[in-house]
């Protein structure tokens, strides 16, 4: 729930979205209108709730102080929407509290959920290991760059905003075993974990146990060092998701692809359909 809807000193409209959790109830987030939020003004989300713009970064986000007679996380929890993609064009509803998000979910931090995670239920990954794979659970809190087309005609001057990921001990070690003794295959679930994977890999294919910020960009020619298999959805034109697509299956598979996509009429973006993209 990282979308703030509130109003300015004057009455008038402004939103926040929340991208970073500074600490002490600060966090660095994106504002509209950008024009009118300088530092020291006030924007009331609720009654008793409101963020202040302490300065304004380098890349033009917001350092916001956010202030509740209650606990912060709880009245961002009661207060907050839920950030749908700009292509969503709707309010959030209660129901995308429950369908905006994996069953598998447990670490707050991201704006946008990693949808290929949301075609999962606890009985397909039940189903899943049950035929002896193994689930694994790392972390990526998703950025407001996700939603950021690429603008520029060379994709290497696209700048990527860091984002936070965590890979723990057991996830790496279970990765390494796999494919150091039993020639087993890492499917990667949507390119927030291709990206968490790749950012914490070596050239030797191994998995480092790790946390940190990465602002990895995977696009071709890219050689990949732990992901043997993705499963994801269908993305936009211009965006760094298809070029990382384009990355692994290569450009004419993946044009070959989406073409076979449209002609079939599969749903594309955050509740459409996914596909597995193998070697």
């Amino acid at each position: 729930r990282a979308r703030l809807i509130g109003k300015r000193e004057s009455g008038s409209p402004a939103e926040i979205l929340l991208l970073r959790d500074l600490g002490d109830d600060r966090w660095e987030g994106m504002v509209s209108p950008g024009n009118k939020l300088k530092p020291g003004r006030v924007v009331e989300i609720a009654p008793g709730f409101s963020a202040e713009v302490r300065e304004v970064t380098e890349r033009g986000t917001r350092i916001v102080q956010l202030s509740s007679l209650e606990p912060v996380a709880d009245a961002i929890q009661q207060h907050g929407h839920i950030p749908l993609p700009p292509y969503i064009d709707r309010d959030d509803s209660a129901a995308d509290a429950e369908r905006y998000q994996t069953v598998y979910a447990n670490q707050p931090g991201s704006v946008a959920a990693p949808t290929a995670g949301l075609h999962f239920t606890p009985e397909i990954l039940r189903e899943i290991q049950s035929r002896g794979a193994y689930v694994s659970k790392l972390t990526l809190h998703v950025g407001a760059g996700t939603f950021r087309p690429v603008e520029v005609d060379d994709p290497a001057e696209h700048v990527m905003h860091e984002e936070w990921y965590y890979v723990p001990d057991a996830t790496a070690s279970l990765i390494n075993t796999a494919r150091k003794t039993s020639g087993g295959k890492v499917w990667a679930v949507g390119t927030t974990s291709v990206r968490t994977l790749e950012s914490a890999a070596r050239d030797d294919g191994m998995v480092h146990a790790s946390s940190g910020e990465t602002r990895i960009f995977i696009r071709p020619p890219y050689r990949f060092r732990a992901v043997d298999r993705i499963i994801t959805n269908f993305h936009l034109p211009r965006s760094t998701l298809i070029m990382l697509v384009a990355a692994f299956a290569g450009y004419d598979l993946t044009i070959r692809a989406y073409a076979e996509a449209i002609s079939q009429r599969y749903r594309f973006y955050s509740y459409g359909d996914a596909m597995a993209v193998v070697d």
